[in-house]
């Protein structure tokens, strides 16, 4: 399915598949042969998305631009990343031959250079840059750049890496103390609220015929 969102239309290449319940909203562009399986979500919101050559998009996985003021976060897939099931990459760059694992998260700023790994269910944390090659063990947290490791069981340490991110003024603008989550979480909730509230705007384009001899 196609979108036309804050006067953007999802430009996809001839050579593309786009599975019929996949959504691409706004400005989306894809490169030529890559795939978008069942469920994706590839949504522009106030910046864009940008998917190289030979990309593949796998069921249910998400990914969303965001934009706060004049701070735009757009997402950016080099040619031959491979986005599994259920991945979630927001206002992220994922540079070429990169693998992003099932259920993996990658969040506001990060950048996953070229030949890099993101294992099942980790997460690389806004601003964080995972070096060429490296590789983000299974349900870890990455954390810096330089990059630097974190097991979910290690709450302290984890926990004063994450306020050092600051990720509430970095996704969202928030203001709010570390320590006052419910005026943060309220913040978050108002800005993505104001966002998202485009989309009563949108426009169901006339669908695309799949790319034939695949």
């Amino acid at each position: 399915m196609l979108i036309q969102h804050r006067e953007h239309r999802p430009t996809v290449d001839a050579t593309v598949f786009v599975a019929p319940t996949a959504v691409l909203i706004g400005n989306v562009s894809i490169g030529p042969r890559s795939r978008v399986m069942y469920g994706a979500v590839l949504d522009s919101e106030g910046s864009r998305v940008k998917v190289g050559e030979c990309v593949v998009v796998c069921e249910n996985a998400v990914l969303r631009a965001t934009a706060e003021g004049d701070a735009e976060y757009p997402v950016t897939l080099g040619d031959h990343v491979f986005v599994s099931p259920h991945a979630t990459l927001i206002g992220c760059t994922v540079e070429r031959c990169s693998y992003v694992a099932t259920g993996a998260t990658v969040l506001q700023g990060a950048r996953v250079l070229s030949g890099a790994a993101v294992a099942v269910g980790a997460l690389v944390h806004a601003g964080t840059v995972v070096p060429a090659g490296a590789f983000v063990p299974p349900n870890s947290v990455a954390i810096g750049d330089p990059m630097k490791l974190y097991s979910p069981s290690d709450a302290e340490a984890l926990a004063d890496a994450i306020r050092a991110v600051d990720f509430a003024r970095r996704a969202f603008g928030a203001s709010a103390d570390w320590g006052d989550r419910l005026a943060r979480y309220e913040q978050a909730t108002e800005v993505r609220s104001g966002e998202f509230a485009e989309h009563a705007h949108d426009r169901m384009l006339v669908a695309r015929t799949p790319a034939r001899g695949l």
